[in-house]
Parts: structure tokens; C-alpha cells; sequence
């Protein structure tokens, strides 16, 4: 069975980093788009960043220049590089693979698989 698992969430205050991990395993993810997406209390889950299978990479406009998103495909794991983090930035982040590998990365109903998700709090 495939599954995605997080991890590396946590604790941090303003300006400072943290680096998400999304483990894959059941199945071979390569050919799968992925992305991290998000969802702040009392909001709706919103998307944060993607990646195709191809490495290309796509931002929300609110992450961009301070988030990076990457993959290592020997490893089956995607990354998330959280810079630069702000209080806004507090949410459940989850990991999401999608085998649409032509459509958009900001479209939550194009994934099919979902990690549990791991907590990250930006205190001010």
C-alpha cells in the first residue's frame, strides 16, 4: 500500500528555517508530480509548492523566493527548505502525489495520495 509520511516539522520563531521531508513507500513515486500543500486553523488547505516529475517547480505567490521545494527520486522523498518563515506560515503541512503529470501542481483534486500531515508553528 502507498503511503506518504512527513516529518520535520516543528517549533520556530520568525526568520528562522526548517527543512520538511516526505517519505514515499508502497510504490515508486518518479513519475508522480508532487507538492507540498497547507492548511492554517480555522482555513482551507491551500497550495504552498510542486514539483513535477520532470523537476520543474511552481510557488504559491505567499511562499515564493522563501520556500523550496525539491526531490530526490533515489531516495522516493520530497523536501520542503522553509526560509525566511513568518507567523503566517503556521499550518499543518502535508505531502501530496498526483500521477496527472500534465496538469496544473496547484490543484488539490489532481492528488491522490496524501501524507498524515506535520505541524509547523512560527511564533513572532
Amino acid at each position: 500500500q502507498a503511503q506518504l509520511v512527513e516529518s520535520g516539522g516543528g517549533l520556530v520563531q520568525a526568520g528562522g528555517s526548517l527543512r520538511l521531508s516526505c517519505a514515499a513507500s508502497g510504490r515508486t513515486f518518479t513519475f508522480y508530480n508532487m507538492a507540498w500543500f497547507r492548511q492554517a486553523p480555522g482555513k482551507e488547505r491551500e497550495f504552498a509548492a510542486g514539483i513535477r516529475w520532470s523537476g520543474g517547480t511552481f510557488y504559491a505567490d505567499s511562499v515564493k523566493g522563501r520556500f523550496t521545494i525539491s526531490r530526490d527520486n533515489a531516495k522516493n522523498t520530497v523536501y520542503l527548505q522553509m526560509d525566511s518563515l513568518k507567523p503566517e506560515d503556521t499550518a499543518v503541512y502535508y505531502c501530496a502525489a498526483s500521477p496527472s503529470l500534465g496538469g496544473v501542481l496547484d490543484n488539490p483534486n489532481l492528488y491522490n495520495y496524501w501524507g498524515q500531515g506535520t505541524q509547523v508553528t512560527v511564533s513572532s
